[in-house]
């Protein structure tokens, strides 16, 4: 277990107990590190390390100015725009996209306590109870705090399984024998046969002779057979002329996309109620593509910023009142994605996304979504493949 310089004694009271290791306690600690530096915050993480294994990508103008210098230091990788592809259209966006490792982000996190003397890292720490003014962690240390924040990974989101899709990636870094001659990622590359769903390859370039290619599906069952979608991402370097010398690391997921959240028909529950349910535990991501940074940054702001005023209520309030509206959104696009369009017919509607203006596209990965831009993605001419039986039913699209 990680151990700060003058960690606190069994019962000392702490400002903020971060529960989970993954990428909402990072960025959290970051920003607390940053605004609250005399603070008195400890991550608990019952792995040995922080972050897992994981690659977190964010369009960079969805980072807020007053977090990008907090942020920074996190991201391994940054481009000044991206590549999307299908089978009638390919296209360059200019949004600057950024990446961050688990390796870049546990660093920042490192550095950040090294110099903080209320900080600290209670790794290979399992938490076994979670309250909104302590946590008790196995073996019996008792942390408690003004607030608890529980940011544990998808594996606690209360979810209808039976009302899901799932989006399920196995990704490759590459060492390369030669340049690879990219100079921005393939955000998708849809020009592949359409098995198991909506499918595409994700490139990331790393380095000069260093590359991420990861194939990434959006089915309708969580199956993911590694050895079978390992070989495919090999063959689709080979074919783009990608002389592979060494698969550097491998990563994989399978991440639930809700197509009902029980917990929007629910009054959402009033601040210092219960512990701060953050990260995918408590519901702070994109259903719709399963990117997390933007909105991990909103609360990990928040934290920093409001969660000690006086009106912290009502500030909490408004920021889940948006999450919610913006969530309902994008959950109706993962009904209308996996119920209405068959499987080999799912890439038509992104396909038809990627013609939107930028700014759309981009206020969509946010989560930040206006009038206009809901107007214009439900409207207008639908996608090939759409089943008009299954939309007039409520049958799922065969």
């Amino acid at each position: 277990m990680d151990r700060m310089r003058g960690a606190a004694t069994m019962t000392a009271r702490h400002d903020v107990v971060l529960v989970g290791g993954g990428l909402q306690s990072l960025v959290a600690l970051l920003a607390l590190a940053e605004a609250r530096p005399g603070a008195r915050v400890v991550l608990v993480e019952r792995a040995a390390a922080l972050g897992g294994n994981h690659t977190w990508c964010v369009h960079a103008d969805d980072v807020p100015a007053a977090l990008a210098q907090v942020i920074a230091p996190a991201l391994a990788h940054r481009w000044d725009g991206y590549d999307v592809a299908f089978p009638d259209h390919a296209r360059t966006l200019a949004s600057p996209y950024a990446a961050a490792t688990s390796a870049s982000l546990a660093a920042a996190v490192h550095a950040a306590v090294a110099t903080r003397p209320g900080y600290e890292l209670a790794t290979g720490a399992e938490a076994i109870e979670i309250a909104a003014d302590h946590v008790v962690l196995r073996g019996g240390r008792r942390l408690d705090a003004a607030h608890v924040v529980d940011a544990r990974g998808p594996e606690h989101l209360a979810i209808d399984r039976a009302a899901c899709g799932y989006q399920k990636f196995v990704g490759l870094e590459l060492a390369l024998a030669r340049p690879h001659g990219l100079t921005r990622p393939i955000l998708m590359d849809a020009r592949l046969p359409q098995t198991d769903g909506f499918r595409f390859m994700y490139v990331l370039p790393l380095g000069e002779r260093r590359v991420l290619v990861e194939d990434t599906y959006f089915s309708d069952e969580p199956a993911l057979d590694r050895a079978a979608v390992t070989a495919e991402i090999l063959g689709y370097a080979a074919g783009r002329g990608l002389p592979v010398t060494e698969v550097v690391r491998d990563e994989h997921g399978v991440l639930p996309l809700p197509l009902e959240l029980p917990q929007l028909r629910d009054r959402a529950p009033a601040w210092g109620s219960g512990p701060v349910l953050a990260g995918y535990r408590g519901g702070w991501f994109h259903p719709t593509t399963g990117y997390s940074f933007p909105v991990a940054l909103r609360v990990a702001a928040f934290l920093a910023r409001d969660a000690d005023q006086h009106d912290a209520g009502a500030r909490w309030d408004a920021l889940v009142a948006e999450h919610r509206r913006q969530l309902g959104f994008a959950l109706r696009l993962n009904r209308m994605l996996f119920r209405w369009f068959p499987p080999a017919q799912r890439h038509h509607v992104l396909a038809r996304f990627y013609r939107f203006p930028e700014a759309t596209v981009r206020r969509f990965y946010a989560l930040r979504t206006t009038t206009g831009d809901r107007t214009r993605i439900l409207f207008g001419r639908p996608p090939r493949g759409l089943s008009w039986r299954a939309m007039l039913t409520g049958r799922k699209a065969a």
